[in-house]
């Protein structure tokens, strides 16, 4: 069973802030929400743990089920838990339902309207993520989608900034952001990446099949994402601080996706 857990599906993080998810912990506890129907959002393992034994399967069991896995230090557990005997581990549960990126493409069809997608990268702010679903919502997209890594997850605070918007349209979490790009583009869906090199937005076309890729406010779209963009767009700034915070840039696009398909 050791063999077949791959490092690189265990995500290692230093965050130490109480979590907002609903927490369910000790091992025996988090082995039935796992085997059971629950929608488990991440699991998170004590950075001391030997993972032997049932911390083991646990593992093994939430990484082949797709469920995030992060190592944190006990301080994180204890938060998590509020002090409750976590015996290193505790597993929190989705405030809403993940999507699938088809049920996307076909709310699009059903609607008889051109796709608007909106793609985040490394946006893990979650009142940046609530927020950004909330403006999709109001504007008609058709979904939203997020990366396993890195990434902000349906949290209640999420829930909570979206106000309730996590309920009306999907939420798609996926392994790989390139390679759902590439699965866009074979479905006719043109990419477009905010970036401060790009064109000034209010100049290209959005009549058209489109996802916007939003960036992290520090580091913007990663490199490997930003070059399977079709086209670059930027919003012209004049202050002394030269880029909005995410869920503004991502509102201002939107808002004017709306403007052109009037």
């Amino acid at each position: 069973m050791e063999n077949s857990i791959n490092n690189n599906d265990i995500i290692d993080t230093d965050i130490k802030t109480k979590g907002d998810f609903e927490n369910i912990m000790g091992r025996n506890s988090v082995l039935e929400a796992i085997n059971s129907d629950r929608d488990i959002d991440t699991v998170f393992v004590s950075k001391s743990e030997n993972k032997k034994g049932l911390i083991n399967k646990i593992i093994a069991i939430a990484v082949s089920k797709g469920i995030v896995v992060k190592k944190v230090d006990d301080g994180k557990l204890n938060n998590l838990s509020d002090g409750g005997n976590h015996q290193g581990v505790v597993a929190v549960v989705c405030a809403a339902k993940y999507s699938d990126l088809e049920d996307i493409l076909a709310i699009a069809k059903d609607r008889e309207e051109q796709p608007l997608i909106i793609m985040c990268d490394e946006i893990e702010d979650q009142h940046n993520l609530g927020a950004i679903i909330r403006t999709a919502e109001c504007c008609g997209a058709h979904g939203v989608i997020i990366p396993k890594r890195r990434s902000a997850s349906l949290s209640p605070i999420i829930y909570k900034t979206s106000v309730g918007a996590v309920e009306h349209i999907p939420i798609v979490r996926v392994s790989n952001l390139s390679s759902t790009i590439e699965v866009l583009k074979k479905n006719g869906v043109w990419i477009y990446g905010a970036d401060q090199k790009g064109e000034v937005y209010s100049d290209v076309d959005f009549k058209g099949s489109m996802c916007i890729i939003i960036g992290s406010e520090d580091k913007g779209i990663s490199r490997i994402v930003l070059e399977k963009c079709d086209f670059k767009i930027s919003i012209p700034m004049k202050g002394k601080i030269q880029s909005l915070n995410a869920s503004v840039a991502a509102g201002v696009l939107m808002c004017d996706v709306v403007r052109q398909r009037r």
